[in-house]
C-alpha cells in the first residue's frame, strides 16, 4: 500500500470514529456538549436523499437526529461472575439513587439497558456535565464511573460498536483474528467472550489482535491488558497484506485458518457525526471513493485467512453505500459462490435496523450522479470503479441477498449510525481452490522455447518493522534453573503448563515472566520472522530481591493471579469480606487485624508471596458473590495487598 493509502488508513482507523489525535469533549465529560458549531452539510442531506437509505417520510427525524448529543453509553467489561456483581453494585445502588432525582425541577433520566445487549450489560444515559454538576449524588455516580472506567471495569463504548462482536458468536474454542482493532473496545469483548467460563484458565482459542499503526498498537495493548488474558497477542500489519501464520499441527506446519474474523474497516464515519462534530462540514463524496478499493483489500485479505465454516463480520461507521453494500457485492462475486451473507436478522431480538439495499448510485464530489459503470468517462476510471455500482444482473444481484446486510440508523433506537454484514465461508476461495496450498503460478521458458506453466510458493517479502523495535519473546527450556524453586515454593500441580512460560530477553536476570496458552505459544514459535508482534500472554511473576531469602526469588503479580490460580496448591489464605476489607483500606495491616481463621492460616505461613482468595457464600446474599483472588506479601508480623485499590473495592461499595 502506497504512502498515501497508509497514512489516509491511519487517519481514518479509529474503529469507534474518532479521528487520529482529537478527542471529542463529550468523551472527557460523560455528555458535554458542542452546539456552537453548525451541524449542516447540504451536499450530505441531498445524496442521503436521493440514494432513499431512510424510510420515507423519516428523513426530518433522522436529519435532527443527527444534530443531537449521542447519549453516553457505558458496557461492563470482564468475565462473568465479576462482570454480574458490578451490575449489581450499578442497580442496587447507583441507578436507585439518581431514579428519583429531581434538580432545578426537573426529573432525571435513569440510566435504561441496551435493549439488544445480552444480560444488562450494557447502559445508556443522556445525563450532560452541567447536570452532573448540580446534584452531589450525580456528582458521586460520575466518580464511580470514572474511577470504574479506569481500572478497566466498565468501558466507554458506543453503542453500535458493541454489536460487531455479538454477531460473531464467539466461543471458547475459536481462533479469531480481529483485523483493524485500535483503540480496542470491540477486541475486549472477543476476549471476554473467549473467556465465557472462568474455570478455564487457558480457553482452546486465542485473539490476534492487528492494527495498522504503531502508535495505536500500544492503545489495544493497554484496552487488552485490562482483562489480564493469556489468549491474546497484538500485532502490527497493515490488514490488507496481513501475513498468513503456520502453526504446527501434530509435527507437521499447516497454515493457519482463522474460525472467526472482525473485518471493522477504516471508513469516512459518517455515521458519527454526532460526536465527531468535524464530521459536518468535512464531508463529501471522494471519502467514500478513495476507501472503497482499501476497504474491499481487507476484506479479501480478511476471508482468504477465514476457516472454511467460519464467520466474517464486516463493519463500517459509515452509511454510505459505497462502503457498504457496494463492498459486500464485489466480495461476493468475486468468492464465486465460496461466501454467503448469514440472516442474522433473529441474532439480537430488540435491535432496530434497516435491511441493506439492491439499488444505489454513484455520485463525484462536485454532485455528477452516475446510475452504472458505462455512464463513467474514461477521466473518471481512475476515481470510480465498476466495483462501486449494484451487479447488473437480476438474478446474480438476487442471489446476494444484500437485504441481510444491517443499517442501523440514528433517529431509530438514538444511537450512531452504523453498517454491519455477517459472511459464512462455504469453500475455499476460488483462487485457493486453482492454485492450491497457495502457489502462485510462474511461466518458464524452456530450452526448447516452448513455454509452460508451473506453481511455485510466492516469494518470501522481507517484513517492514515500523516504530519501536520489540524485546524477543523467549520460552522457558525444560531445564531452565528459574523454575525449579518457583515450582516448589507454590507447589504448583504437576499438570502446570510450564512449557507456556516466557521472559522477554535472552541476556541478563529475567525480570517479569509471562504466560500465553498453548495455541499462541503454537503461533510464537511458528511465525516469529512472519510477523511483528507487540505484545502478548500475561505476566504471572515478577522479581523480587526480598523473595530470594525465603526461598524464591519471584512474587505473584496481580494481572496473572486467575490464570496461575487452578494451579497453586500452596501458600493460599481464606480470607472474609470483612478481611478484603481491611487489606483493600490500610496499606499494611498487622495480622492481628485479620478475623481468626485467616490470622491463624498467616501464621502458619513463611514469608513471602501469597495468594488472598475470597470464597462467596451462596447464604450470605449481602456480600459479595463472586470469587477474588489477591495478590499479597506475608510479612513478618503483617500482611499486604498487592492490587490497586480501585480492582477490587467495587466488589464491597454496595454490600
Amino acid at each position: 500500500m502506497g504512502r498515501k493509502n497508509r497514512n489516509r488508513q491511519r487517519a481514518q482507523q479509529d474503529r469507534d470514529g474518532k479521528p487520529e489525535g482529537k478527542r471529542n469533549r463529550d468523551d472527557a465529560g460523560w455528555g458535554a456538549g458542542y452546539s456552537e458549531i453548525i451541524k449542516e452539510n447540504k451536499l450530505f442531506e441531498h445524496y442521503y436523499t436521493e440514494l432513499k437509505i431512510v424510510p420515507e417520510g423519516e428523513f426530518e427525524e433522522f436529519m435532527e437526529t443527527m444534530r443531537e448529543p449521542l447519549p453516553a453509553t457505558i458496557r461492563i467489561t470482564g468475565y462473568k461472575s465479576h462482570a454480574k456483581e458490578i451490575l449489581h453494585t450499578l442497580k442496587e445502588k447507583y441507578f436507585k439513587e439518581v431514579q428519583d432525582l429531581e434538580v432545578d425541577g426537573q426529573k432525571i433520566e435513569a440510566p435504561q439497558p441496551l435493549s439488544w445487549y445480552p444480560d444488562e450489560l450494557a447502559w445508556h444515559t443522556n445525563l450532560s456535565r452541567k447536570i452532573l454538576r448540580k446534584s452531589p449524588l450525580l456528582e458521586k455516580f460520575h466518580q464511580f464511573l470514572v474511577s470504574e472506567t479506569e481500572s478497566g471495569n466498565i468501558s466507554r463504548q458506543e453503542a453500535v460498536s458493541m454489536i460487531p462482536p455479538l454477531l460473531l458468536k464467539i466461543e471458547p474454542q475459536h481462533k479469531i483474528l480481529d483485523m483493524c482493532a485500535a483503540p480496542g473496545s470491540k477486541t475486549a469483548q472477543l476476549i471476554e467472550m473467549l473467556h465465557s467460563d472462568m474455570d478455564v484458565p487457558f480457553p482452546e482459542g486465542f485473539v490476534i489482535a492487528n492494527d495498522v499503526d504503531n502508535k495505536r498498537c500500544y492503545l489495544l495493548v493497554h484496552q487488552a491488558k485490562r482483562l489480564n488474558s493469556p489468549c491474546i497477542m497484538v500485532v502490527n500489519h497493515d490488514a490488507s497484506s496481513i501475513p498468513r501464520l503456520h502453526i504446527d499441527q501434530d509435527g507437521k506446519k499447516d497454515v493457519l485458518f482463522y474460525d472467526r474474523i472482525l473485518c471493522d474497516v477504516p471508513c469516512s464515519g459518517d455515521g458519527t457525526m454526532r460526536k465527531n462534530i468535524d464530521v459536518w462540514k468535512k464531508w463529501t463524496t471522494s471519502n467514500s471513493l478513495h476507501l472503497h478499493g482499501l476497504q474491499i483489500r481487507i476484506a479479501v485479505r480478511g476471508v482468504e485467512q477465514l476457516a472454511v465454516g467460519g464467520r466474517m463480520v464486516y463493519s463500517t461507521c459509515s452509511l454510505n453505500p459505497i462502503e457498504d453494500e457496494a463492498v459486500i457485492a464485489a466480495l461476493l462475486e468475486k468468492s464465486e459462490g465460496a461466501l454467503e451473507l448469514a440472516d442474522a436478522s433473529a441474532d439480537l431480538p430488540g435491535l432496530k435496523y434497516m435491511p441493506g439495499i439492491t439499488s444505489w448510485k454513484v455520485m463525484t464530489k462536485e454532485g455528477q450522479w452516475f446510475s452504472d459503470w458505462s455512464e463513467v468517462p474514461t477521466s473518471r476510471h481512475t476515481q470510480i470503479r465498476p466495483t462501486m455500482f449494484p451487479p447488473t444482473d437480476p438474478e446474480k444481484l438476487a442471489n446476494m441477498k444484500l437485504e441481510r446486510c444491517m443499517r442501523i440508523l440514528p433517529h431509530h433506537q438514538n444511537t450512531g449510525g452504523f453498517f454491519v454484514a455477517v459472511l459464512v465461508k462455504k469453500a475455499p476461495m476460488p483462487w485457493n481452490r486453482r492454485y492450491p496450498k497457495y502457489l502462485q503460478p510462474v511461466t518458464v521458458l524452456h530450452v526448447d522455447m516452448k513455454c509452460s506453466v508451473c506453481y511455485s510458493p510466492p516469494p518470501p517479502k522481507k517484513m517492514k518493522l515500523f516504530g519501536f523495535k520489540e524485546d524477543p519473546f523467549v520460552f522457558l527450556t525444560e531445564d531452565d534453573p528459574i523454575f525449579p524453586p518457583i515450582q516448589a515454593f507454590y507447589n504448583l500441580s504437576p499438570d502446570f503448563p510450564k512449557m507456556n512460560v516466557l521472559t522477554r530477553t535472552h541476556e541478563g536476570k529475567k525480570r517479569h515472566l509471562y504466560m500465553v496458552s498453548k495455541e499462541l505459544r503454537n503461533v510464537l514459535l511458528n511465525n516469529s520472522e512472519r510477523m511483528k508482534v507487540i505484545n502478548t500472554g500475561v505476566k504471572v511473576w515478577s522479581r523480587n530481591t526480598d523473595g530470594e531469602q525465603f526461598g524464591c526469588a519471584f512474587r505473584l503479580a496481580q494481572e496473572g493471579i486467575y490464570t496461575l490460580c487452578p494451579y497453586i496448591r500452596a501458600r493460599i489464605i481464606n480470607i472474609s469480606v470483612e478481611d478484603v476489607k481491611v487489606l483493600l483500606t490500610q496499606e499494611n495491616p498487622f495480622l492481628s487485624k485479620l478475623e481468626d481463621d485467616a490470622h491463624n492460616q498467616a501464621k502458619k505461613l513463611e514469608m513471602g508471596s501469597i495468594v488472598l482468595r475470597y470464597l462467596p457464600d451462596p447464604q450470605d446474599l449481602d456480600a459479595p458473590q463472586c470469587p477474588i483472588d489477591l495478590c499479597g506479601w506475608r510479612g513478618k508480623t503483617s500482611l499486604r495487598a498487592f492490587v490497586p485499590r480501585n480492582d477490587a473495592l467495587w466488589v464491597f461499595s454496595s454490600h
